[in-house]
């Protein structure tokens, strides 16, 4: 299927990795021009690197700077004042009790995970709407609707995007712009890998059998009973990316493996 990317510039926020990597590469592949962005030079010119050797003539412009931070948000809007589609990648998740999350993690979690979508939609959704065209993507997750009791403030960000999507999307109304969130299920991202791994040889078995308890025991609800590959969250992105979606819009789009299990 043709997804009709070609000619769109799209940003993708915290794409050197994981689940914004895969947007990456898919969208490029796609025909898109993609902003490939990351805090270090190195880690954003591998992940070029990485997505050239899948798809040889991608159109891929690099973004190094941290956009939880105003001043590189700044930096991107001068150096990108237009893009057809931005993705809402950024973020980062950390286990830990509620008693011990203190004002200063749950300032860093939002604005990390809430904060750089805020200011980023801010600054493009009026320039969409001028142009009658445009794409905004929450990457949110399955988290946002089943608190994890292990990782409550991160759970409570998801949420955020879903209400602040919803929000931006009502004043899209009558235009051909769109704003929906993801919600990703737990999926084989590049920390989780490495999660599974380090259990595993923790305690002396195969990632498979970490892998099996974790939907035994943590997600139970899963009908997917696997992680689900970044790809797999990649290919629904790029589909609501597309001018195909138009008919979708101020919506939560599950990507989750089945774990949650209400019907709307």
């Amino acid at each position: 299927m043709d997804l009709q990317l070609s000619g769109n510039l799209a940003l993708v926020t915290g794409s050197t990795a994981g689940i914004g990597l895969a947007i990456g590469s898919t969208l490029a592949g796609e025909g898109a021009t993609v902003i490939i962005n990351g805090r270090s030079e190195k880690r954003v010119t591998q992940s070029i690197e990485k997505i050239r050797q899948e798809h040889p003539h991608a159109k891929l412009e690099a973004l190094i700077g941290d956009l939880s931070k105003v001043e590189a948000v700044k930096q991107v809007t001068s150096s990108f004042p237009h893009v057809d589609v931005l993705i809402n990648n950024l973020g980062y998740y950390e286990l830990k009790a509620f008693e011990d999350i203190s004002d200063e993690d749950w300032m860093a979690i939002i604005e990390t995970n809430f904060m750089s979508g805020v200011r980023l939609s801010r600054y493009y959704l009026p320039r969409m709407k001028a142009r009658n065209w445009g794409r905004i993507i929450f990457i949110s997750s399955e988290s946002a609707i089943n608190i994890p009791v292990e990782m409550i403030h991160y759970g409570v960000t998801k949420t955020m995007q879903l209400a602040l999507a919803r929000g931006l999307a009502e004043t899209t109304a009558g235009t051909s712009v769109t704003v929906n969130s993801i919600l990703a299920g737990p999926t084989r991202s590049e920390g989780v890998e490495q999660f599974v791994n380090d259990m595993a040889k923790s305690r002396h078995v195969e990632p498979s059998v970490v892998e099996k308890e974790f939907f035994e025991t943590v997600r139970p609800s899963s009908l997917l009973k696997r992680f689900a590959t970044t790809d797999e969250v990649a290919a629904l992105v790029a589909f609501v990316a597309s001018p195909l979606s138009s008919a979708t819009n101020g919506t939560a789009l599950r990507v989750d493996g089945g774990v949650v299990r209400s019907i709307i």
